[in-house]
């Protein structure tokens, strides 16, 4: 019997044979496009090809601590509050319960939910009054990388195969200011780049906890961050694999509009390309301008073939990583559906992260922790005591848990009082009250009532007695009050109450920046322009909130107070803080309960620090922890009641002021003192603060050697001890400072840690294991890193500035030669110090520069080995000037020292039109300090080549 004909066989493509290695598959998958679809792989919504069998594919699901703006999931703390655990194995379980849920939603819909998701947020937190506080780890660079790396580790998944998710470090670079975000420079002189900056980045990009990277949105030195030469010779280079860099939202046409560094999309899409940006978020899911622009681009020879290639194999590499061209049968995750979201164990996670955040910042009198069989009643008063709120970046809350819910689970609702602490008034005018309707237009009536909310910053909220609901500017500017709250991008429901007289008060809308006017027909709208146009209503208070709080806490054992932040108000993206004072509604709050009862306790839940001094003096107990997510009352109640002891410890300096603050928009924290590193006043609370319900001693330090060469390895042994009644954790810090350097160093630097947990009276050796190498820093005369030789001290402790215990070590690297200028050019940013000097670009695409901000601005190069003899200097400038300016070459003093050389500067027209002029030097000789004074402002000054006789 003859067998039918077989059927016969076609073997896959090869781009689709997970058999082959990576770069053959995407090769061959490469050669098969044509240019028109190349260019539409280059946009956050790439399209489909077809004829290849190619789906589309978005980039850009946000997860930074859940997944966001896709419904209902699993809310863990925000990243500040995950970095305050100090604990990477829970950030990675976090990150993998995060990344099972965004398969989830993927499989629910794989063309709305990509793979790529955008997160975490790695810029170091420099200033606490930035408004994306909440967004990242921490101000220190080397825990940022550590808690980067734990949470990307988790979103990409650990087991062999694809990838889980395929995280987006954001955002680079030197950005942590809202105000004018996308028009300012971030200074970046080359220690703070290298020291401060890059390490953070470094990390999960070395560990293949990143796959991608996202540009930011400012400028930095002069040139846009999307165009940063570092994205293509840096970032790249600390990976074999290729890193998919995606454009911010929007940010590309900034490029030509806000920044105005290009004239037309263009030339500004070929030079963000040929920069390493392979992905354009731009005009939301609409990918036609961009795909027009990079065809223009082509066309007018800005950009080659081999350029959209080299975009687009990054592209298709994330792709095939994510297993999106493998057999089905091969998916690790095919079964992760939608009963992983918002599972009892990520429930469960979610409250054991929410209670490893919280940290105890102060505590006296043995009030805590609490019993619930000898607290017979508790007073929990204040605005977010009953609430739990959403930032732009959460998922949406599939139930909330609040303190106060926390509270009545463990006394019952009869032994907990609660108001939340705030005044109720009514606003008259002569004709009548301002009121809201059963339809909550707002309107003249007899009578009314608003609950104000204070948020700091001049930002109100006013909600409605009549209604529930919160007062918003409808797009035809009237007042209705029938909003949940601050929730979109836009927050038309905050106010300024502006005081005209002692019961008086006028009201400013402050998304629209118009003031409320009363019609004569009762219609209320924000459509003034300008104070004196705006309708004046007296304030009369019907319920004083804070004597309200102080009656509860008079009758109660143990008074809590839980005040903070509105995540969508007053410090946000797009909006920084001036201030660090808790809002002055919240302060008399606090102040009011505290003279009530003195058993108080002040419990902060916010996005970012206070300055809370008045507390710290007065309040026998005060915690901390940043929102918590879904499960955040019970996690309270446990740290309160003692289940927990406080693990907690503070990621960020909490400063008394922001007086002690350097200029927001001055990133150079050598020079300004700033960060943990270099801080030298007294701060309220320090970096790694977080107390205990028990006692730890520190004893017996031991090091390996009291030398070490500069490639070994140093271990650090101590003994720990509980000396309290009770268990506890302890984050055990270690810390460096070197000696004596060439060049300013830090105060103390964190270099490790480790989480312990001791029964009563228990001991536990603790050994960190200190490599010589990681105590490098970069060397601005050779423009590379280096360990010096030099003597160092170990610090370990609870905190940065609570050591308990010191050695020291030497070791054995290099000492930093004096400066050979005449074997290379002295560049000009490789200065040791500066007067008004800014950094700024040569060329649009590469090389720094300095710039003079006013005359008499000057440089300082120390160290500058003049006995070899130079007769004359090159001097690379450009001047914006329209009169001839100078640069004056001293010696050892910048308005007395000896003249070494003048340099005319022509002006240049542009300070990218550079020209060289030549001085002739006077004698010189030995190793003397070099300065360099700017006659006039806006001089560019790239480098100088000294030359000999």
């Amino acid at each position: 019997m003859t067998s039918p004909p077989s059927t016969p066989q076609t073997s896959p493509p090869p781009f689709r044979d997970p058999a082959r290695k990576l770069p053959e598959r995407v090769g061959d998958l490469l050669e098969r496009l044509t240019l028109a679809e190349k260019l539409g792989l280059l946009h956050q919504h790439q399209g489909a090809v077809p004829r290849l069998g190619l789906a589309p594919f978005r980039t850009g699901t946000e997860a930074l601590h859940g997944v966001s703006w896709l419904g209902p999931a699993t809310v863990f703390p925000q990243a500040i509050g995950l970095a305050s655990s100090w604990n990477t194995d829970l950030v990675e379980a976090v990150g993998s319960a995060v990344g099972d849920e965004v398969r989830a939603f993927h499989h629910r819909d794989r063309t709305a939910v990509g793979l790529n998701v955008w997160a975490p947020v790695v810029n170091p937190l420099r200033d606490p009054r930035w408004g994306r506080n909440e967004e990242g780890y921490s101000e220190d660079p080397w825990l940022t990388g550590e808690l980067a790396v734990a949470y990307g580790r988790g979103l990409t998944g650990t087991a062999p195969g694809p990838l889980k998710t395929a995280p987006t470090l954001k955002h680079f670079l030197a950005y942590n200011n809202e105000t004018d975000r996308c028009t300012t420079s971030s200074n970046l002189p080359p220690r703070v780049l290298y020291d401060y900056e890059l390490p953070a980045f470094r990390a999960p990009i070395e560990a293949g906890a990143a796959v991608a990277v996202m540009p930011s949105y400012n400028l930095v030195n002069g040139r846009p961050a999307h165009l940063s030469p570092l994205i293509n010779d840096v970032l790249r280079g600390w990976t074999e694999d290729d890193l998919l860099v995606v454009s911010d939202a929007g940010a590309p046409a900034n490029l030509v509009g806000l920044q105005a560094y290009y004239p037309d999309g263009p030339s500004a899409y070929a030079a963000a390309l040929k920069a390493g940006v392979d992905s354009f978020t731009q005009d939301d899911n609409d990918a036609g301008p961009s795909v027009q622009h990079l065809t223009d681009a082509l066309e007018r020879r800005l950009l080659t073939e081999s350029d959209i290639d080299d975009a687009v194999r990054h592209a298709l590499a994330i792709r095939f990583r994510l297993g999106e061209f493998d057999p089905p049968e091969l998916d690790p995750y095919a079964d992760l559906g939608d009963d992983v979201v918002g599972c009892p164990a990520h429930r469960q996670l979610a409250q054991e992260a929410a209670r490893q955040s919280i940290v105890l910042l102060k505590h006296e009198c043995h009030l805590l922790p609490l019993d619930s069989a000898t607290v017979g009643r508790v007073a929990i008063v204040g605005p977010l005591a009953d609430t739990l709120y959403e930032d732009w970046y959460s998922g949406t809350l599939p139930y909330r848990v609040t303190a106060r819910d926390g509270l009545v689970e463990r006394l019952g609702a009869d032994a907990v009082d609660f108001c939340e602490g705030v005044d109720r008034v009514e606003l008259r005018t002569p004709d009548g009250c301002l009121s809201a309707g059963e339809d909550g237009v707002l309107r003249l009536g007899p009578a009314g009532g608003f609950d104000l909310f204070d948020w700091g910053g001049g930002a109100w909220t006013l909600r409605s007695m009549q209604t529930g609901s919160y007062v918003t500017v409808a797009d035809d500017k009237s007042l209705r009050a029938d909003h949940p709250g601050p929730s979109s991008w836009v927050v038309n429901e905050t106010f300024e109450l502006q005081l005209t007289g002692e019961t008086n008060a006028i009201l400013r809308h402050l998304a629209g920046n118009r003031y409320v006017v009363v019609h004569a027909d009762g219609s209320v709208t924000a459509t003034a322009e300008d104070a004196s146009a705006a309708t004046v209503f007296g304030v009369e208070t019907l319920i004083d909130g804070a004597a309200e709080a102080a009656a509860l806490a008079a009758r109660a054992d143990v008074a809590i107070v839980v005040a903070g932040n509105h995540p969508l108000v007053n410090g946000r993206e797009t909006e920084d803080r001036e201030s660090l004072d808790l809002p002055a509604g919240q302060e008399r709050l606090v102040r009011a309960v505290q003279a009530a009862n003195s058993r108080t306790v002040l419990v902060m839940s916010s996005s970012y620090p206070f300055a809370v001094e008045w507390a710290d003096r007065q309040l026998p107990a005060v915690l901390w922890s940043a929102h918590g997510g879904q499960e955040y009352g019970r996690a309270l109640a446990d740290v309160l009641f003692g289940d927990a002891d406080p693990a907690g410890r503070l990621p960020q300096t909490w400063y008394r002021s922001a007086a002690d603050l350097p200029d927001l928009l001055d990133y150079d924290i050598v020079s300004t003192d700033a960060t943990y590193l270099y801080y030298r006043g007294t701060p309220l609370y320090p970096f790694g603060h977080g107390l205990s319900y028990t006692t730890f001693a520190y004893s017996d330090v031991r090091l390996s050697s009291t030398s070490v060469p500069a490639d070994g390895e140093l271990l650090v042994t101590l003994t720990v001890t509980n000396t309290g009644t009770r268990a506890g954790r302890e984050v055990v810090q270690l810390y460096t400072h070197q000696q004596r350097s060439r060049s300013k160093q830090p105060l103390r630097q964190l270099r490790d840690f480790q989480r312990i947990s001791l029964a009563a009276g228990e001991s536990v050796e603790v050994e960190f294991a200190l490599p010589a190498a990681d105590l490098a820093h970069f060397d601005v005369t050779r423009n590379r890193r280096c360990v010096e030789t030099a003597r160092y001290s170990v610090l370990v402790g609870r905190s940065c500035t609570d050591t308990r215990l010191t050695a020291s070590f030497d070791v054995h690297g290099e000492r930093i030669p004096a400066r050979n200028v005449g074997a290379v050019p002295l560049a000009a940013t490789a200065f040791d110090e500066y007067c008004a000097i800014t950094l700024t670009d040569t060329t649009p695409v590469r090389g720094d520069a300095v710039r003079s901000l006013e005359a008499g601005a000057w440089l300082l190069f120390e160290d500058v080995d003049l006995t070899t003899g130079y007769g004359r200097c090159v001097a690379d400038v450009s001047s914006e000037g329209s009169v001839p300016a100078s640069l004056e070459l001293r010696l050892d003093d910048p308005l007395h020292g000896t003249l070494l050389g003048t340099i005319e500067v022509p002006p240049t027209g542009h300070r990218h039109t550079w020209a060289q002029q030549v001085a002739t030097l006077a004698p010189a000789d030995g190793v003397r300090a070099l300065y360099v004074v700017f006659s006039s402002e806006a001089i560019s000054l790239e480098k100088l080549t000294f030359l000999s006789t």
